[in-house]
């Protein structure tokens, strides 16, 4: 995970590989892209800016060299990697026009730019710009499994919108959303790069079964991750705007733990803040977070994200040992001490 990992000297090695790898992934994804229109292109350039952690890409390296012990990655494993990344990259372009946010990457957003019409449409071009790389593959299975993981992407944002301002939304229902909405892409990512090493019709191989959970647990984590730095990060650290849950009525794992867990007198002031954050009418965030730290609510959702990679960890326990699988054990833990 590019900029976020502290490598052990024995992981050198298999970094560089992941490396040299992400730079025929960002090759691919340029060349993807690129369109007989001038403008087109500019937009294409400034996305492309988004670019940060290439969680994705990475794990479609990493899962595909510890798949096969001695075989390096090739082509395959970097189509997938940009194919993953051109979705996710899609992803982030509608959501900062549904969070109306305004910065990404300390950069201007596409929507803050240019308006939330060229963002839509341009999102929609960088999905369908991955699917016709992703049929380039020598298998169906692969656009099956992106195209599955994309519906089911959509349908956990369909059920975030759905439950926007639903100050009793419970922990089965945030985690429901983060499963579909953050993990479904991520595991896919690792299910991909097993299946291009150890062949596409091998979605039930124990190691694919094996690095699809990993990737699935990692990825509810990450998101877990993110909500924390939603309401304790700033946009300077964190490189992109920040308390945009609460401004969208989006209750997260703090927030529902803290609810669960303040005093009645507490709860009954908290609810009015965030419902003062959601409508723009009060400026609380200060006094929100004292409140959710006064009920260890950062802590709580700490320790879940630091179960969820245990589980991660303990599900790729049984694949031969080799330097990218320490790699992806490395990987789990800088997923929750990142701090951007």
């Amino acid at each position: 995970m590019r900029g976020v990992l502290d490598i052990p000297e024995e992981l050198i090695e298999v970094q560089q590989r992941v490396a040299d790898g992400l730079v025929q992934v960002e090759h691919i994804f340029t060349t993807q892209l690129r369109s007989d229109l001038i403008a087109v292109d500019a937009m294409c350039e400034h996305v492309e800016r988004y670019r940060g952690k290439m969680l994705r890409p990475s794990l479609v390296m990493l899962c595909g060299a510890a798949s096969s012990a001695g075989i390096e990655t090739g082509r395959s494993h970097a189509i997938a990697g940009a194919v993953c990344e051109m979705v996710h990259m899609a992803t982030l372009v509608h959501d900062d026009v549904l969070d109306e946010a305004e910065i990404r990457r300390r950069g201007e957003t596409l929507n803050q730019l240019r308006g939330n019409e060229m963002a839509v449409i341009l999102g929609d071009y960088l999905i369908a710009s991955a699917y016709e790389l992703c049929s380039s593959l020598d298998s169906p299975i692969p656009s099956r499994i992106v195209g599955n993981a994309s519906a089911v992407m959509c349908t956990g944002e369909l059920l975030q919108l759905h439950n926007r301002d639903n100050l009793s939304l419970d922990e089965t229902t945030y985690f429901e959303i983060l499963e579909r909405k953050t993990a479904a892409l991520i595991g896919a990512s690792c299910e991909l790069g097993a299946l291009c090493s150890l062949g596409f019709t091998q979605q039930d191989h124990p190691t694919t079964v094996a690095l699809r959970t990993y990737g699935q647990r990692l990825g509810v984590a990450f998101q877990i991750q993110d909500d924390v730095l939603d309401l304790t990060g700033t946009e300077e650290v964190v490189g992109k705007s920040v308390g945009k849950d609460l401004e969208k009525g989006k209750l997260t794992y703090p927030l529902i733990h803290h609810l669960a867990n303040a005093e009645p007198e507490q709860r009954g002031r908290s609810l009015e803040m965030i419902t003062a954050a959601a409508s723009g009418t009060e400026h609380t965030s200060e006094e929100l977070a004292r409140a959710i730290r006064s009920t260890g609510s950062i802590e709580a959702a700490q320790a879940k994200a630091e179960s969820l990679v245990a589980q991660a960890k303990t599900s790729i326990e049984g694949i031969e040992g080799s330097p990218a699988r320490a790699m992806l054990m490395v990987l789990a833990d800088a997923v929750v001490q990142r701090t951007h």
